[in-house]
Order: C-alpha cells, then sequence, then structure tokens
C-alpha cells in the first residue's frame, strides 16, 4: 500500500509541472500572453485571477474553452477579448484546463 501511495505522489507530483509548462509553453506559442498574463493585469486579466473567479464552478472548463475559440466580452470589464482563431477545440481546453489549474 505504501508503495502504491508514494508511485502515485510521484507521478502527481512530475504531472502537475509538466502540465504547467505544457500550458504556459501553449499559451505562447498562440500568442495569449501579449494580452494575458500568468500574475498581473495585462490587457486582459491575469490568468491567476481567472481561475479564482471561475473555482468550483463544474462548467468551467467547457465555458472558457468556448470563450477563448468564440471570443468574450463584459465579463471582465469594456475590452472585449476576440476570438483566437489560430486555436483549436482541443488546444482551447489544454489552455483553459491549465488556466484554471492556477493558483
Amino acid at each position: 500500500m505504501k508503495r502504491t501511495l508514494l508511485a502515485f505522489a510521484i507521478t502527481v507530483s512530475v504531472a502537475a509541472p509538466a502540465m504547467a509548462d505544457d500550458g504556459l509553453a501553449l499559451a505562447q506559442s498562440k500568442n495569449c500572453l501579449a494580452c494575458h498574463a500568468v500574475d498581473k493585469k495585462v490587457v486582459g486579466p491575469a490568468y491567476k485571477d481567472v481561475a479564482k473567479k471561475f473555482a468550483g464552478q463544474k462548467d468551467a472548463v467547457a465555458m472558457l474553452t468556448d470563450k477563448i475559440m468564440k471570443g468574450s466580452q463584459g465579463v471582465w470589464g469594456p475590452v472585449p477579448m476576440p476570438p483566437n482563431t489560430q486555436v483549436n477545440a482541443a488546444e482551447a481546453k489544454q489552455l483553459a484546463t491549465w488556466v484554471l489549474s492556477l493558483k
């Protein structure tokens, strides 16, 4: 039992940083960081603020995936977020999941 728990703990501790690196790399490659930053407002909100605002909402990944692909307006103020046409559905879901994982 201890070996199983130890193996699980090691897997989780290795997987979490990998997901963070993958999410950040994807955000950089899709030019998301032109308007967003992880921990401070740029043109759009900080990703950590987005994670905090939607924490615990069961449909948050689907909702953010949709906003990434189609754009959004009025949630964070008057500046609209344009649709990101260079992001496909799988990438948008990966970005949404990554953003919501930030603390």
